[in-house]
């Protein structure tokens, strides 16, 4: 019986993928175009993957430059003050907000996020969203670590959850635990998968599909 579903948060909740994307070509804009692409498309082929590996990634690799922590986490908080109000602003995917109103009075609802944790919370009260969701995980901790704290404090088998996500680190955090996976495609997404080994869905508005899922766990 399905009891507990896990959502990542930009392109599953919020069409607000591209957003983060424009904000990484805008942080290494100074370092011109060749390393942009480069940033832009590492970011976009590893959504939720944080934002301070990225930087110490995309510093050490492409420019060559060892980082502090210090200087990464400055860069974050760039990177932060230049998405988090348009993500806040985003639209919801078609069907996601109904969707969560729907289920999170007969599942427990969370969030596993490569988003700081407290940049997530700010973002789910200023949509006026937090009180659906049991409990919301974000970044440092990996989503495979979300996933076990998830079933340790509620009480959760693998068998009873729900994972909604887009990215390569939401299908590995479900694979390692062995959680029923499904993908969210878009347009920013659909050519790193073969959609031909994931269970797929466009948004939320298949509520014909999404039910043929839940009653699998019946």
């Amino acid at each position: 019986m399905l009891k507990g579903i896990i959502f990542d948060f930009d392109g599953v909740i919020a069409e607000s993928v591209q957003i983060k994307t424009e904000a990484f070509a805008a942080l290494y804009a100074p370092y011109g175009p060749d390393i942009i692409k480069k940033v832009v498309d590492h970011h976009e082929a590893n959504g939720g993957m944080s934002r301070f590996k990225k930087i110490k990634l995309y510093h050490k690799s492409y420019l060559n430059k060892i980082i502090t922590d210090r200087e990464i986490t400055e860069l974050a908080n760039q990177f932060s003050k230049m998405v988090i109000n348009k993500v806040i602003a985003s639209p919801y995917v078609p069907g996601a907000l109904e969707f969560i109103q729907s289920s999170y009075k007969k599942y427990k609802l969370f969030i596993s996020s490569g988003t700081p944790t407290d940049e997530m919370n700010k973002i789910l009260i200023a949509r006026k969203i937090s009180g659906y969701f049991t409990e919301v995980y974000g970044s440092p901790e990996l989503k495979k670590d979300h996933v076990a704290d998830i079933c340790k404090k509620n009480n959760l088998q693998s068998y009873e959850i729900i994972f909604f996500g887009d990215a390569i680190e939401d299908i590995e955090a479900a694979a390692y635990h062995e959680v029923q996976f499904i993908l969210r495609i878009h347009k920013f997404n659909n050519s790193y998968y073969d959609l031909s080994h994931h269970t797929i869905i466009d948004n939320f508005h298949d509520t014909k599909k999404l039910q043929s899922i839940i009653n699998d766990f019946k």
